[in-house]
């Protein structure tokens, strides 16, 4: 009973009553209400800030807490109300004083903490990771694209009528079939020569990636003018024009074997003759020969090698019963363009004197076939060992076919700017022929597959072991070489060398370092 009416008396509210500056006024709070909350409810009433000092005063001038237990009293008793009005209503001053300080505080934390700087370093970060996350997601599409093309691109090139199409390597179905330009002449503009780029054409270290086809067909006119050809041969000039259109138009678009790879070598041939003065040792016609040879060299090129030709026993291996099938097309495709008459650059010679030139275009031709390579260069060495001569016609035809092999093999002789983008070009065209022969469970050569060779380990063997030594060689012949192609090929070697030691040791750090996480593993289990 006594604990009912005690819950009932604390939820009556509590009657105050307060004189404010001689201004009676009544306040009701609850029993429960903190003190907190009674002082912010007698500012109010007395219309100051909370954060004001309220101090109350009994009629016997008492101080009285300030809280819910303070006693009732009536209007005849009230309570006084003293507010201190310096802390209550600060002044004007106080209060800049007060936010100066706030705001001198709020700086030395910011420079203390460096809160701007992480401020912008977190902004640019942030839009880095969503720049960067925008670009992958782009480049994640992107290669799917790639990946579907490629896929589709394939099917298509290993379907059967196309591999039928592919084997045929555009030979004529009848071998009276004439091959012309699509485009007569003049339709490439008649370029004048510097006498500056006159003289840089006879030099091995020419750069040919910065002519255009129209300017690489300029060039190779005005060799055969410069070196007395178009006389020797009694050459019409609109007939060399067409005879260099239609080689051109012949080269297929391979990412090595194309019309600048004929160009390279023609233009290193031409620089050769000019090196070694062979000018003073063979006659016009053999520099014809020699010229023509590398001119017409990789005709219509598929871009697949002899052995890839002899193992999918393509049309080509089948016509020239695997010997040579690539090379003896070369010279087929070469003499079906001298065969026309807009084009026959040897049309005005005499019978016996075309027939040597077509013997010796064969000869050198072939000779470009790197399975005969051993064959070729023990012989010559043989020659230069027991004395060469040049008044010797079997020595001088092992020298030309050494020359027309030094040149289709001699990007590496130039300076590395202009060599290692062939490197790439090369390797673009092994992967293409491995790939299609893994696609065909044809053997597959460790330097073209894509998954074993790299870029120094596909140079340093073949430097090495084919180049300086074939050079070497023919240097003891011209000693002018050693210098100018020789040395150069050794400069080469060893920095693909040290290029392979490089990616060697970054490949051990990388092993270690994996050894060293799987080791930790090991240990956190």
């Amino acid at each position: 009973m006594g604990n009912g009416a005690a819950s009932r008396e604390s939820n009556v509210p509590a009657c105050i009553h307060l004189d404010i500056n001689g201004t009676k006024q009544k306040v009701k709070f609850g029993r429960r209400c903190s003190s907190r909350d009674v002082h912010d409810l007698l500012a109010a009433a007395a219309g100051v800030s909370k954060t004001a000092s309220i101090t109350l005063k009994d009629v016997d001038g008492a101080l009285v807490s300030v809280s819910s237990a303070m006693p009732h009293n009536t209007a005849v008793t009230a309570y006084k109300v003293l507010v201190a009005d310096d802390a209550a209503q600060p002044t004007g001053q106080e209060n800049a004083v007060l936010c100066g300080v706030i705001t001198q505080v709020a700086d030395q934390f910011t420079k203390a903490l460096g809160v701007s700087e992480i401020k912008e370093e977190l902004s640019s970060r942030i839009s880095l990771m969503e720049k960067k996350k925008e670009m992958e997601s782009l480049k994640a599409i992107e290669i799917e694209k790639c990946k579907v093309e490629l896929k589709n691109l394939k099917e298509e090139l290993l379907s059967a009528k196309r591999h039928v199409q592919f084997c045929k390597c555009s030979i004529p179905e009848r071998d009276d079939t004439k091959i012309v330009a699509r485009r007569d002449v003049p339709k490439y503009p008649k370029y004048t020569l510097s006498q500056e780029t006159i003289e840089y054409l006879k030099k091995p270290a020419f750069d040919i990636w910065h002519w255009e086809s129209n300017e690489m067909l300029c060039l190779l006119e005005h060799m055969y003018y410069e070196l007395g050809l178009v006389e020797e041969f009694n050459i019409n000039s609109l007939v060399l024009k067409r005879f260099l259109l239609c080689v051109q138009e012949n080269y297929r678009h391979n990412p090595f074997h194309n019309f600048r790879h004929c160009f390279c070598v023609t233009q290193m041939m031409y620089g050769m003759i000019h090196l070694c003065d062979l000018r003073s040792i063979l006659t016009r016609m053999e520099m014809g020969i020699l010229l023509t040879s590398a001119l017409c060299h990789d005709l219509d090129h598929p871009g697949y090698n002899n052995t890839y030709q002899i193992n999918a026993r393509t049309d080509l291996a089948i016509r020239y019963n695997d010997i040579s099938p690539l090379e003896n097309h070369h010279c087929a495709v070469a003499f079906r363009i001298i065969s026309n008459p807009d084009c026959n650059i040897f049309g005005n010679t005499d019978p016996d004197t075309f027939k040597a030139i077509r013997q010796g275009i064969i000869m050198l031709i072939l000779a470009t076939d790197m399975a005969r390579h051993s064959e070729i260069l023990d012989q010559f060495k043989k020659y230069v060992e027991t004395g060469f001569e040049f008044t010797n016609e079997e020595h001088l035809n092992y020298l030309k076919m050494l020359l027309i092999k030094c040149c289709d093999i001699s990007n590496e002789v130039r300076p590395m700017e202009v060599s290692e983008p062939w490197v790439d070009c090369l390797l673009e065209e092994y992967f293409m022929q491995s790939d299609r022969e893994k696609k065909e469970g044809l053997p597959v050569a460790s330097f073209m597959d894509r998954d074993k060779v790299t870029k120094p380990t596909s140079q340093i063997g073949f430097i090495k072991f084919v180049l300086i030594p074939m050079f070497e060689v023919v240097a003891k012949v011209f000693v002018v070489l050693d210098i100018s192609m020789v040395q150069p090929l050794r400069e080469a070697l060893y920095r693909y060398e040290e290029l392979k030691a490089s990616e060697d040791a970054v490949k051990e750090e990388k092993k270690m370092l994996e050894s060293n996480q799987l080791i930790g593993l090991d240990n956190s289990a």
